[in-house]
């Protein structure tokens, strides 16, 4: 297997297997639609942490693959490619890239799909498609660009240049910088948090951030309300508001 999921405390991390360096090739992701889709649909999995290993996250697609595909066979598979990298941002639970080494192209482009970003302090991030005579093909010239701004896309994106985790900090690229060997520890811990969490209501949350960034403000504030409205018919807020007036608030406990 070129990934894999596995479950522990409420949390799911699909982890890349593709030594040496996790290229991202068709199987690989294909492989991560499967994982992605299993995430969602499991109960016992409420929150996922991305991690590809205490070297490197996934340092792109695999080059040799992609220099064999002509203009008809890449029209063929880029829809299949973004679709992969979709199901990851479209995982309806907190999601967290858990970034060590390298992640480049492809791998950048993997965990701009996650709702948060914990890397290692030696990681390195970019999208060097432009060295190749291409640009980012799975998401990035989109996602980058909402996350850290137009003009900073640009410049990765024109450049092909890695941004060390400092840099990328300063940027809004990644949310947190830590010790390589705690990069992990990290980000399953902040999953689990959240996975002790209201599950509907963080549901709630991440898609109404993530739909009303696709859509004017009025429409927004519109899915905000619909599903704030929902979640009164939930057992969790039943249970959130009564551990609140009973005990004080932070202490709700979630099924």
């Amino acid at each position: 297997m070129t990934a894999t999921l596995e479950v522990a405390e409420g949390v799911g991390t699909i982890r890349l297997d593709r030594p040496p360096m996790n290229a991202l090739d068709i199987a690989t992701q294909d492989r991560l639609k499967e994982l992605a889709a299993e995430a969602t649909r499991r109960d016992d999995v409420r929150a996922v942490v991305i991690h590809g290993g205490e070297k490197v996250f996934a340092a792109g697609a695999d080059i040799k693959e992609m220099q064999a595909m002509d203009h008809a066979a890449m029209i063929a598979r880029s829809g299949a490619l973004q679709e992969s990298f979709t199901a990851v941002a479209r995982i309806p639970k907190p999601v967290v890239a858990a970034v060590n080494g390298y992640a480049l192209g492809g791998g950048c482009e993997l965990a701009l799909c996650a709702d948060f970003r914990i890397a290692a302090d030696n990681a390195k991030l970019g999208q060097p498609e432009i060295l190749l005579g291409l640009i980012p093909g799975a998401g990035g010239t989109q996602r980058l660009a909402r996350l850290v701004g137009p003009s900073k896309a640009k410049d990765l994106i024109f450049t092909g240049r890695q941004v060390k985790a400092p840099e990328a900090l300063a940027i809004g690229l990644v949310d947190r910088v830590v010790p390589a060997a705690e990069v992990y520890e990290q980000a399953h811990a902040w999953a689990a948090r959240l996975a002790r969490g209201p599950a509907i209501a963080l549901r709630a949350a991440k898609e109404s951030i993530d739909a009303g960034l696709e859509t004017d403000l009025d429409t927004g504030l519109a899915i905000e309300r619909t599903w704030f409205a929902g979640l009164f018919a939930t057992e969790d807020r039943e249970r959130g508001m009564r551990s609140f007036a009973e005990e004080g608030p932070g202490k709700a406990k979630f099924l």
